[in-house]
């Protein structure tokens, strides 16, 4: 209900009129009485707007009670009451339905933990629980901080991403605040406090979503401009023909702006639900309607279109250093480190299926990174100034530089054996995430960060972006800001405390509140409740259909109207006719209106499709390893046919035999007759498919090779071959990550409101 009057005189307009008009009692004295209870509704509304400086169309709809009460059309009078009574009563009905899920989310939120101290599982506050914390989550338990998996564990995660399945998470993985645990009691350690991780920041926003006012009255004034002073003189005319001034009530009458006063409060309530289903909690209807303006988009890079975690995505080793011994060696020593890129090596350890074993003596040196003993061998991990570079160091350093990429250096008992390099991922949903964003009107993507130039360039060549602004600091995302919003309307998107500023400034900010930055998500007018990007796409287009609906809504309803003024005023419309003409109208207006509460209209992905997607998406990222060691048999052809390059060769052969030729197989008889029907048919998946041809192909001219004995003039083909697979793998995985696996992201998204928590719906 609306918050300016009290509901139970909305209850008694409501009632008082029902019986009224359900008995059918025409008793001209009690359709005086609905008509000046209306009236005292109609001109408390119309006073709160001027209080606040606005001037909306309510007075048409006090004007038009006075005139049917003045003219004794007390019927008429009664029927405009009824339609102000049952269209509050619509409206609010919206914005319960809008704040339902927020109530949840809020009521779901955990006020104690379970906390191990001194040999004891204590419970406490949890604004008590500090970084360092050990907390136990029991099974069905809602994750009160951010904190880092002590053992394995499978998480409920519907509340905030709309996944439906339990998403597994291994050891040292960081789980967010808000998820639910979804098996076995896990125990974890604090990385966060409460009042900084992840879900804190969502359910402040939301606490000033449900704290707001009615949602965007803005849009309707703007029509009012127009309307009011349009149906006055429309009125004033027929009075002035007629020379009957009930010929000037029938007029106001049927103006009466219910299609504004509803229609579009309903739509863009709608949209706020829409969008919370999506996973993006929206402050209040007035960014809503601001997202659907929005035409140009600033964007942090780390952690927003990256990953926002440094990963090894290849291992460059000595000659005669097997890559399996170095990265061993490196996970041994970070494995009991706090270094910066220990969770990286360490991961990259276990996608190549390496055992990690136990250092000794493991400490910091600081400026150069992690030292330790491992098996007798003295092993360093981090930086390394070297005065004259070996050749494959030299190469390994050129390599990073084109690929914009850091080093971490491993050296055995002081010399450099592998370099291993790192740098931040672009996020699978990046590429088709920013391609929603232009397909909904959104015609500018600007980088802005604070990374390298030569970095921040890399990324947006591969997204397509229009503009890199790098090395900036937060006052340059400011000023970036205020410089594109005298060209449109700006959105900026961020997730670290950097980017607080920029998005306070922009007409809207978006936070990635997973990412446990609360800064962002207090300033923010929109936060995304996971770290997936897809869903600010989402929540554009959603934003964008629901401003689209209110202003079809408002028009359908207006151009409705002004066909009944014209009526009336040549009299064929009666006033208590033209109640009920306007009655009808509104009915046609809202119920379009409501279909904003269905959000974007999408192809369904069948649970079997999602499940074939997540398994096939687990197959790529253990496969990472498996394509390092084709890559790695190409570079050790480089100094020619040796005993090591050909057992490298010989051992990628066995790879893509062994591992990704079964993989590419099951993706072409499996996922993608399920994606089919989703991407255009067999023709939307054809290209892929050639694809896999091309795999097998290549590899089973590798084969060939392999039949005898290697000799030097193979290895010119022998390299073309491998680096050609390498290629190959390299973009057939990246557009299979946008295409294919995308579509359960946005699935998820839809789908999030239609299971168990139902936080976000």
């Amino acid at each position: 209900m609306d918050k300016r009057v009290p509901w139970r005189a909305q209850v008694a307009i409501v009632g008082v009129l029902a019986v009224v008009t359900l008995a059918g009692v025409a008793v001209p004295v009690l359709w005086s009485v609905a008509t000046l209870a209306g009236l005292a509704y109609s001109v408390s509304m119309v006073v709160t707007d001027l209080r606040a400086h606005r001037f909306g169309t309510d007075v048409l709809a006090t004007l038009s009670l006075v005139g049917t009460f003045v003219v004794g059309e007390h019927l008429a009078g009664a029927l405009i009451a009824l339609m102000l009574g049952t269209g509050q009563a619509l409206e609010g009905y919206a914005q319960r339905r809008a704040h339902r899920d927020l109530d949840a989310l809020l009521a779901r939120a955990p006020r104690t933990a379970r906390v191990r101290r001194g040999g004891a599982v204590v419970e406490v506050p949890v604004a008590e629980v500090a970084v360092g914390d050990m907390v136990v989550v029991r099974s069905g338990e809602v994750v009160p901080v951010d904190g880092r998996l002590l053992e394995a564990g499978a998480f409920d995660e519907s509340a905030l991403t709309g996944e439906p399945l339990p998403v597994p998470h291994a050891l040292d993985d960081v789980v967010h605040s808000g998820v639910c645990n979804a098996g076995a009691a896990v125990t974890i350690r604090a990385v966060r406090a409460a009042d900084q991780s992840a879900y804190a920041g969502v359910v402040r926003l939301a606490e000033q979503a449900l704290a707001s006012a009615a949602p965007v009255a803005r849009l309707a004034d703007r029509f009012a401009v127009v309307l009011v002073p349009v149906a006055l003189a429309v009125a004033g005319a027929a009075w002035w023909w007629a020379g009957d001034p009930v010929r000037a009530v029938a007029v106001l009458v049927t103006a009466t702006p219910c299609p504004l006063l509803l229609a579009v409060p309903v739509a863009i309530a709608g949209g706020m639900s829409a969008t919370s289903r999506r996973g993006v909690v929206v402050k209040d209807g007035a960014v809503l309607e601001q997202l659907g303006r929005v035409r140009t988009a600033l964007l942090d890079k780390t952690g927003t279109v990256t990953v926002g975690a440094p990963a090894v995505t290849e291992v460059l080793t000595a000659p005669g250093v097997d890559t399996d011994r170095a990265l061993g060696l490196a996970a041994a020593v970070e494995s009991e480190s706090p270094h910066v890129l220990a969770t990286a090596v360490v991961a990259a350890a276990r996608r190549a299926r390496v055992p990690v074993v136990v250092a000794t003596s493991v400490r910091d040196v600081p400026g150069a990174g992690a030292r330790g003993v491992v098996g007798g061998v003295d092993v360093t991990v981090g930086r390394l100034v070297m005065d004259d570079p070996p050749g494959w160091a030299r190469s390994a350093l050129r390599r990073a530089q084109l690929d914009a990429a850091g080093v971490v250096w491993v050296s055995a008992d002081g010399e450099p054996v592998a370099a291993m390099l790192v740098r931040d991922e672009l996020r699978p949903e990046a590429a088709r995430t920013l391609s929603r964003l232009r397909a909904a009107g959104v015609d500018r993507l600007v980088l802005v960060t604070g990374d390298r130039r030569e970095v921040a360039e890399d990324v947006a060549g591969v997204l397509g972006l229009d503009e890199v602004v790098a090395d900036a600091r937060p006052e340059t995302k400011v000023e970036q800001v205020r410089f594109e919003q005298r060209r449109a309307p700006t959105m900026a998107v961020g997730d670290g405390v950097n980017d607080a500023p920029a998005l306070a400034a922009a007409d809207v900010g978006v936070a990635v509140a997973a990412r446990g930055a609360t800064a962002t998500a207090q300033v923010a007018d929109a936060v995304l409740t996971d770290e997936g990007i897809d869903r600010l796409a989402d929540v554009v287009e959603t934003a964008r259909r629901a401003h689209g609906i209110a202003l079809q809504s408002a028009g359908l309803g207006i151009g409705l109207a002004v066909v009944a003024m014209v009526a009336a005023a040549f009299g064929f419309l009666a006033p208590a006719a033209g109640a009920l003409v306007q009655e009808l109208i509104d009915v046609l207006a809202v119920g379009n209106a409501l279909r904003a509460l269905r959000g974007n209209a999408r192809a369904d992905v069948p649970v079997t499709a999602r499940r074939l997607i997540t398994r096939f998406r687990a197959e790529h990222a253990d496969l990472t390893d498996a394509r390092a060691v084709v890559r790695g048999a190409a570079d050790a052809l480089s100094t020619g046919l040796t005993a090591a390059a050909d057992a490298r060769v010989r051992a990628a052969h066995r790879v893509l035999v062994d591992r990704i030729l079964p993989h590419e197989r099951a993706e072409e008889h499996e996922l993608y007759p399920a994606v089919a029907p989703m991407v255009g048919g067999r023709d939307g998946v054809a290209p892929m498919s050639r694809g896999h041809a091309e795999i097998e192909r290549l590899t089973a001219r590798l084969g060939r090779h392999l039949t005898g004995r290697l000799s030097a003039d193979q290895v010119d083909d022998l390299r073309a071959t491998l680096y050609g697979l390498d290629a190959v793998l390299t973009l057939h995985f990246a557009q299979e990550e946008q295409d294919y696996f995308a579509l359960a992201e946005r699935e998820r998204a839809d789908r999030g409101g239609s299971h168990g928590t139902q936080a976000l719906a």
